[in-house]
């Protein structure tokens, strides 16, 4: 196996070196990204850990694998490598190109009253320059509260760009962005100064975490849109990086998740 191995990455190098065209150089990129796809296993049938951690990934996006406290330490730098390359971004541009398909195509109500509900942290903004820190590995490395309130009171999370432009996107057909966020009260400040540092200037309304605010994130969620509706508005989107923005009472007339194998909140 590791002689085959061997002689593919010669091969390919060659094959490569010897391109005379652009369109070449493409034909055997495509080669070599097919035979990733391939099952890597030894002749004994051994698993490549790397091959788990993608099986671990689908799992944690599609909410099949539930309750988990860290990234497997054996899928930090999996994580890592996901997050800090083109396929996160990748991905959060399909999520987006979906979302914003189904903004444009909405009859809306014309009342102003049509809401789309978008979550914070790992939806609108990043904590990537956070969780790539060495003390936090991705999620490999225990949740440390301080640590992290003290970044977010810096209020320098960057804006997720692909989400951005739904958010645009939603206020220029008259849709009012509504942000709910499992950040307490008193982060409300720097919150506001992050988000319109990031891009998103306007909004009907900012929902942080209360003092009177209990239970789990799915009920937490639930019962601010909850309140929407019997205020009278329709909640026509719903954007999260977490099943817990997504699921529960009232979770609108179209959910999006985005993805974030980091950490889970249930």
């Amino acid at each position: 196996m590791r002689s085959f191995t061997i002689l593919f990455f010669f091969a390919t190098t060659v094959a490569v070196a010897l391109a005379s065209t652009s369109d070449d150089v493409e034909a055997i990129s495509q080669v070599v990204e097919i035979h990733r796809l391939r099952p890597q296993t030894g002749s004994a049938g051994h698993r490549v850990p790397q091959l788990d951690c993608l099986s671990w990934r689908l799992a944690v996006e599609t909410n099949n694998l539930r309750d988990w406290k860290l990234v497997p330490s054996a899928c930090e730098d999996y994580v890592g490598h996901y997050m800090l390359g083109k396929q996160y971004r990748r991905d959060c541009e399909y999520v987006a190109k979906v979302a914003i398909e189904y903004a444009k195509g909405l009859n809306l109500g014309g009342d102003g009253k049509d809401v789309w509900v978008f979550d914070i942290d790992e939806t609108t903004l990043s904590n990537l320059p956070y969780f790539a820190r060495c003390d936090v590995g991705f999620g490999a490395i225990p949740y440390n509260n301080t640590k992290f309130n003290e970044w977010m009171g810096e209020g320098k999370l960057p804006a997720i760009p692909s989400i951005l432009g739904v958010y645009k996107t939603v206020l220029s057909l008259g849709i009012k962005p509504v942000f709910i966020t499992g950040a307490r009260e008193n982060f409300r400040q720097s919150r506001i100064a992050n988000l319109k540092k990031a891009g998103y200037s306007n909004w009907l309304k900012l929902v942080l975490k209360g003092e009177n605010d209990h239970g789990s994130a799915v009920e937490y969620k639930s019962s601010k849109r909850t309140e929407l509706v019997k205020a009278g508005y329709r909640i026509v989107g719903n954007m999260g990086d977490q099943w817990s923005d997504l699921i529960g009472e009232n979770p609108g007339a179209r959910t999006f998740k985005v993805p974030d194998p980091m950490y889970y909140i249930g």
